[in-house]
């Protein structure tokens, strides 16, 4: 029987995204199912569904984003993320990492730049959109960083993005962090428990 996939549309830029990254593998192994991660830019997202960054949506509705740090912080303390640190230098323009989180995927080192970046963006708090920040990183970590960044500079990896990007608007993606299971859709990192459910269902009626 083939595994399960769990397509996850993601964009370094999204907190929510790194907490759903530091998540789902646990959840994906112990149900047998594999991950698919699909790079996404979420500005190109937002300007393709009108939607908005929650701090702009929610910045006139009285208690709502002090409700959504609350409920950040829940997730945190549930799933012992306490390596997670909001970025200062937040919003960070991440364009350039997300062309070389594809580049990585052709390059067969997707799992150690994830981490890396990841950890440069979410627990170290650095300004990832600093070209000398996002080498030195990248360089620390193990990956030869300027051959990535050189293919993640070149043309066909730009143009893998954006489609990426316009077929995840297309399929109905909004936001992120977004995972598809089939033809299912779930939208943020508190839909994790329904897809694990869906999942333990899938294997029962297998």
């Amino acid at each position: 029987m083939n595994k399960p996939v769990i397509e996850f549309i993601f964009d370094f830029a999204s907190p929510n995204a790194y907490m759903a990254l530091k998540v789902l593998p646990k959840i994906a192994s112990q149900n047998g199912a594999e991950i698919k991660l699909v790079p996404c830019l979420l500005g190109g997202i937002f300007k393709l569904t009108g939607n908005q960054a929650p701090f702009n949506a929610f910045a006139g509705i009285k208690g709502k984003l002090e409700y959504e740090h609350l409920e950040m912080q829940r997730f945190i303390e549930l799933h012992k993320l306490q390596a997670f640190r909001m970025n200062p230098h937040f919003p960070i323009n991440t364009l350039g990492l997300m062309r070389g989180m594809v580049a990585a995927q052709h390059m067969g080192v997707a799992n150690e730049y994830l981490d890396i970046v990841l950890g440069g963006m979410w627990e170290a708090g650095e300004k990832m959109d600093d070209p000398a920040v996002f080498l030195a990183c990248l360089n620390k970590g193990g990956l030869d960083g300027q051959r990535l960044i050189e293919l993640a500079n070149s043309p066909d990896v730009k143009a893998e993005l954006v489609a990426n990007t316009d077929a995840a608007a297309a399929r109905g993606v909004f936001g992120i962090p977004t995972f598809f299971v089939g033809d299912e859709i779930f939208f943020g990192k508190e839909r994790i428990g329904q897809i694990e459910d869906l999942l333990k269902r899938m294997a029962a009626s297998a």
